[in-house]
């Protein structure tokens, strides 16, 4: 498969709405409907400060993979970032850490469903297995769902996940609206016990972090996401409001309907306060709510966890196998299935929650890589990394969430630290077993040590894949004129001929380009340049001119590109051009030479364009410029 993945195959069929709910829903779960009681047992009241706290701790991993979605919308995600960005053997520890992450929350979820299902099916003297392995029965049978769902299509599963998260929405704001007005005051007092102090919240705000994580999933499926530069960051943002007002408002009600020793206690918190206001209806009602919760992240995970095996199979970092997509439903089919053995496997014979916990210090490092990625990206000065959003404040949202997310590893304890570091070791294990001899995949960090080296050694590849995405992302259809400026010469004067600054040494040297495409004489070429000149300037804008000429022959045209930093001095009276468009045309190509010189004006209206050509630091990236500006394009190849 090409390096350069001209598209994934993959169908484009999650809109704002889906991928609205894959956030939403991945990011309620056991953080809303288990945790809070444990939480509350650490810091009394101010748990509810340490749920707004771990709110904010998010923001900084949100903003910043929302600015690498809409860059890269790519299947992997996190993993693809980082690949991309810092090299193959981070890639590789990402790729499997993302995808080992995601399965164990997902499996973690859906053993959550079991635990509320359990209770109303018989026990062993029924027949049934003990309660212990009829939850994993249960979570095992879900996973089944969950995987012929996503097998069979994208769509189904999108739209299967919208009607729950908004069904789980609806409950949720049943139950605070409900609750809200009934809590008792002296309940919230005093808000932070006197032997309780700020590094406790901080540190419930560590534990409570993890549900916010799945705010960033979708980021998984952005090559499955239509029109990712307006859909990704718009469902994020709005998922991470949503989720975190409930979180706040629900928690709040909950703190002040229960008794303090009651909620310490309790494993379905918000049932027990919603029986408080509405009875046992108002407890199974949260109990159904909470497996909604459990069903939306379990199916989250399992669609934005199978992408990131499928992105590593296809830069050849694991057997392209895993890579396959289903010729029928276009899914990814054995990355798919994959996926969902392991989280059969976790559910059956591992302690799920220890690894979990695990788990989550590995998606705190992802969320420090993907900070690091950003940083990397944008100064590694690849004129082809144009993400449709980008993160406020730069860098120092980054820095801050490097700092933040190592701290809460830390705060972790040991064994987490341990395994992440443990896994890392098997990534590196890996790579050089397998990953290394396949993958020479280019990456923006190596893009930072060539700016400080002999330019002749650079590479473009990076450049050109990121070219790919973005024509893929903005689904430009490239006309006649992009693939004449795909074959056009292109001469940097600042390098090729630094002396050059008249416009008759100019036009000697377009004679000599142009002679050879149109396989005319450069002394003819030189005359007919000449000629047009005379006739009027062919300066048409500030710093901008299009010399051009008509030759005899028939269907012949050819565009010649030129960039002096210097600048030309075409007329005495006029500043010098810094950009060259020579164009030379057969006759009967008189209405293609019109489009091309609106195409020409419309590129360099573009309001970045000049900045950007002056800055552009060899030909490719001249060549992109052109390729990737806005403009009305006449007529698919």
């Amino acid at each position: 498969m090409s390096k350069t993945q001209k598209s994934t195959g993959l169908k484009k069929e999650l809109g704002f709405l889906p991928l609205f709910s894959i956030a939403a829903g991945a990011m309620i779960s056991s953080g809303l409907f288990v945790l809070p009681a444990i939480a509350f047992e650490k810091t009394g009241p101010a748990v509810i400060a340490s749920y707004l706290l771990a709110s904010l701790l998010v923001i900084p991993a949100m903003l910043t993979k929302a600015e690498l979605a809409t860059a890269m919308p790519r299947s992997g995600g996190t993993y693809f970032f980082v690949n991309r960005s810092l090299g193959p053997l981070p890639g590789t520890f990402a790729g499997f850490t993302n995808w080992l992450s995601l399965a164990l929350k997902s499996a973690f979820a859906l053993v959550g469903i079991g635990i509320f299902i359990q209770p109303l099916l018989p026990g062993p003297e029924a027949g049934f297995p003990d309660p212990q392995w009829t939850i994993k029965l249960i979570a095992v049978g879900f996973t089944l769902l969950f995987t012929l769902l996503n097998l069979f299509s994208v769509r189904e599963s999108g739209r299967f996940q919208t009607i729950l998260v908004f069904i789980l929405l609806g409950i949720l704001i049943f139950y605070a609206a409900t609750s809200l007005g009934k809590v008792e005051q002296q309940r919230f007092f005093p808000f932070v016990p006197e032997n309780k102090g700020f590094m406790d919240i901080l540190s419930t705000a560590g534990l409570i972090f993890i549900s916010f994580g799945g705010l960033t999933k979708i980021s998984s499926v952005a090559a499955e996401a239509r029109d990712p530069g307006k859909n990704i960051p718009r469902s994020m943002f709005a998922a991470f409001l949503t989720v975190s007002l409930l979180y706040l408002l629900a928690v709040t009600a909950t703190v002040g309907l229960l008794e303090a020793e009651i909620l310490k206690k309790t494993l379905t918190p918000l049932s027990d306060g919603a029986a408080r206001t509405t009875g046992q209806f108002g407890w199974w009602l949260l109990a159904a709510a909470a497996i909604a919760a459990f069903i939306t992240t379990a199916n989250a995970g399992l669609m934005a966890a199978s992408r990131t095996p499928f992105a590593m199979a296809e830069d050849q970092l694991i057997p392209a196998f895993f890579g396959r997509i289903s010729v029928r439903f276009k899914t990814p089919v054995v990355a798919i299935l994959l996926t969902s053995t392991l989280m059969i496997l976790s559910i059956l014979f591992l302690d799920i929650e220890k690894l979990a916990k695990s788990a989550s210090a590995m998606m705190l490092m992802l969320f420090a890589m993907n900070c690091i990625s950003v940083i990397i990206m944008r100064s590694s000065g690849i004129t082809t990394y144009r993400p449709r959003y980008r993160a406020p404040l730069y860098p120092f949202t980054q820095i801050a969430g490097i700092i933040i997310y190592l701290f809460l590893i830390i705060n972790m304890g040991l064994l987490p630290t341990m395994i992440t570091f443990g896994f890392f070791s098997l990534s590196l294990v890996w790579y050089f077993a397998y990953s290394r001899r396949r993958n020479s995949q280019q990456s923006a960090l190596i893009h930072i040590v060539e700016r400080l080296t002999n330019k002749k050694i650079q590479s473009n590849n990076l450049e050109d894949e990121l070219r790919e995405i973005l024509i893929e992302r903005d689904e430009l259809v490239e006309d006649r004129f992009d693939l004449l400026i795909q074959e056009a010469d292109i001469i940097d004067l600042d390098n090729e001929a630094p002396g050059i600054t008249e416009r008759e040494e100019l036009f000697d040297l377009l004679a000599r380009h142009i002679g050879k495409s149109t396989e005319t004489a450069a002394d003819q070429i030189r005359e007919l340049l000449e000629e047009r000149e005379k006739e009027s300037t062919t300066v048409i804008a500030e710093g901008l001119a299009v010399p051009h000429l008509v030759y005899e022959g028939k269907k012949g045209f050819s565009i010649t590109i030129a960039r002096s930093g210097k600048g030309i001095r075409f007329d005495e009276n006029k500043p010098p051009v810094h950009i060259i468009f020579a164009l030379a045309g057969t006759r009967d190509e008189r209405n293609f030479h019109l489009q091309c010189l609106m195409a020409i004006a419309q590129i360099v209206s573009n309001k970045e364009f000049k900045t950007a050509w002056l800055k552009a630091k060899n030909t490719n990236d001249l060549r992109n410029q052109i390729r990737l500006a806005d403009r009305v394009r006449k007529g698919a190849l």
